[in-house]
């Protein structure tokens, strides 16, 4: 009976471990092309449910919140973008790090703005959704 007692608790913590386990990166990469598509398609709802409504972003044109980053988000014609070099880092379990290259083809209010970008996302597990809490990219030198 004690071995049974605790084998059951065993398999108990384990499944509550992998409850609370950090989503691997592939899940981390779905979430984060899940934001790039709904800003593409200007899909304000859909960028709300993966992005927390006290989201910042740090850009080379300033300091967003979620205001300014819905405002921006109707002056890009993007019309692809193309995410690698994916890699997400963590030491909490309810925070993921995720650095990454985008490519993107696009305008911002009527000019170029295609190129190659450094990009950083930092993810929080909020009542048991991930969105992300912090955002930045910036284009890469030539």
């Amino acid at each position: 009976m004690k071995k049974l007692i605790s084998y059951s608790m065993a398999v108990f913590f384990l499944g509550v471990a992998a409850s609370i386990a950090v989503p691997d990166t592939n899940a981390m990469l779905e979430k984060e092309k899940a934001a790039w598509q709904a800003f593409k398609d200007k899909k304000a709802d859909d960028f709300k449910m993966v992005v927390d409504g006290d989201m910042v972003g740090v850009y080379d044109s300033g300091i967003a919140d979620m205001a300014k980053e819905l405002s921006d988000m109707q002056k890009w014609d993007m019309k692809s973008f193309t995410i690698s070099d994916y890699k997400t880092t963590s030491d909490e379990p309810d925070v993921v790090v995720a650095s990454y290259v985008v490519k993107v083809d696009g305008t911002f209010d009527g000019k170029d703005a295609s190129g190659t970008y450094n990009a950083g996302t930092v993810w929080k597990l909020e009542n048991g959704k991930w969105l992300a809490i912090f955002h930045t990219n910036i284009k890469q030198a030539k």
